[in-house]
């Protein structure tokens, strides 16, 4: 399935950002940092990994695998459920102390480093699960019909959100953050491919 391919996609730049996330953190926990290069990471991951990534797998791949018979509330899309909005309330946190106006207590950034330790350690494993057992359940147990419907809603999305370049921001900002943050990840670049 090509909405699958995608999202595995989108996986490998949301795993660079949250390691570039983990290394700004760490120098936050050395008195580096500020609120407002948080709040760069905070809107890749609302924008782009909850916005566009989470969106298609919520709206189009998990309800489909849910018309294909798959239970919603347990189960394997129950647990990913589960883990998005465990991110989201890590996120949150990241957030409120993005808003900070004054310099972080010793106290935030203890939290800071927490949330974004916490955030990448529940993303690395909820990726993985995706990868090695969510998405290749839909690709095996879908329809041809409902796989094609996958795939053409989500590339519906793909053509939305890059018709106003807002897609092609997110992914320059991506790689902005790799490259001052994680630049032992190699190829700066964090496009879907």
């Amino acid at each position: 399935m090509e909405a699958i391919q995608t999202l595995m996609n989108e996986h490998r730049q949301i795993e660079r950002a949250i390691e570039a996330l983990v290394a700004f953190a760490d120098g936050v926990r050395r008195g580096g940092g500020t609120a407002a290069e948080l709040g760069r990471f905070v809107r890749f991951i609302r924008e782009f990994a909850d916005a566009l990534h989470h969106a298609k797998e919520e709206d189009v791949l998990f309800a489909a695998m849910v018309e294909a018979g798959f239970p919603r509330d347990f189960g394997p899309i129950g647990v990913m459920l589960h883990d998005h909005e465990a991110g989201r309330r890590q996120v949150g946190a990241l957030a409120r102390l993005a808003e900070r106006t004054s310099p972080w207590t010793e106290a935030e950034r203890e939290e800071l480093l927490s949330a974004a330790h916490g955030y990448a350690a529940l993303l690395r494993a909820h990726i993985h699960k995706e990868d090695a057992i969510l998405y290749p359940m839909a690709e095996q147990r879908l329809p041809g019909e409902l796989a094609q419907r996958v795939d053409q809603a989500c590339s519906d999305l793909e053509a939305r959100a890059g018709a106003d370049g807002h897609r092609a921001a997110l992914e320059q900002l991506c790689a902005e953050l790799v490259v001052r943050y994680a630049p032992g990840l190699g190829e700066p670049a964090c496009r879907a491919g």
